[in-house]
């Protein structure tokens, strides 16, 4: 992973909307994003940040604790959940990531860490202009009892890897808007 990495993240957000775009001959540009390969890249490159982590020898503690979304999933209490329900939870966890690892990141010595945590929030961002592609409102982040907190980073980046994988794929897979068939 080069320390440019950040610059293309959001980058490829954007290519890939507009390589749909182009391919379908659709006349607006804004498409939906609902391929799970955008988010399997986050996942990829917040992997690579935890194991980035496990090699790293000076620079790279971090203290305090840090406010962040709990992963675990009840299936039948998520499916019972409105679209928008599940938005609002997974909007208000991106956000409390993204604060938790710009916290981090400003705490960091290590260049090479900063700059993979840096790329993780970015990718959080972008994560966001991909709820919005789905026509999927941003909604202010609301505390409630899906909160734990953490102390490490290598807690902290479990848990973001952990809500990518789960809360945020299970919205993206069953939004509305993916699950119109083409004509």
């Amino acid at each position: 992973m080069s320390l440019t990495a950040p610059r293309y993240s959001g980058l490829l957000v954007v290519l890939l909307m507009v390589l749909q775009w182009a391919g379908q001959g659709i006349p607006s540009p804004v498409r939906p994003i609902c391929d799970l390969r955008v988010l399997d890249h986050f996942i990829m490159e917040a992997r690579d940040t935890e194991t980035a982590l496990r090699g790293c020898k000076a620079g790279c503690g971090v203290t305090g604790t840090f406010v962040v979304p709990l992963t675990n999933v009840d299936f039948l209490v998520w499916e019972t959940k409105d679209i928008w329900e599940q938005a609002v939870e997974v909007q208000s966890g991106l956000s409390l990531l993204g604060q938790a690892l710009g916290a981090v990141g400003e705490s960091l010595s290590n260049a090479v860490m900063q700059s993979l945590i840096t790329n993780n929030k970015s990718n959080i961002r972008s994560l966001g202009q991909v709820l919005h592609s789905l026509h999927i409102k941003r909604t202010p982040p609301q505390v409630d009892a899906t909160i734990m907190k953490v102390s490490s980073l290598s807690e902290l980046l479990s848990v973001h890897i952990n809500f990518l994988r789960g809360k945020v794929r299970l919205l993206l897979k069953n939004a509305p808007v993916c699950q119109q068939s083409s004509p």
